[in-house]
């Protein structure tokens, strides 16, 4: 069982196949990753502007 070099074993993903096992594994060198919050955020001052906007659409 010689490794094919895939790169599988080396992303940071919490399971991945091993092509020369022929099975799935679970790594347990898995580091989760902090989740970014994208989007809207109240305070912020384009999603004010946005509401505002929609607001106002809706009330016409």
């Amino acid at each position: 069982m010689a490794c094919y070099n895939c790169g599988n074993c080396k992303e940071n993903n919490p399971t991945y196949y091993c092509i020369a096992r022929d099975e799935v594994i679970i790594n347990e060198n898995y580091i989760p990753e902090e989740k970014k919050r994208d989007g809207w955020k109240e305070g912020n001052k384009s999603y004010e502007f946005h509401r505002r906007n929609t607001r106002k659409e809706m009330e016409d």
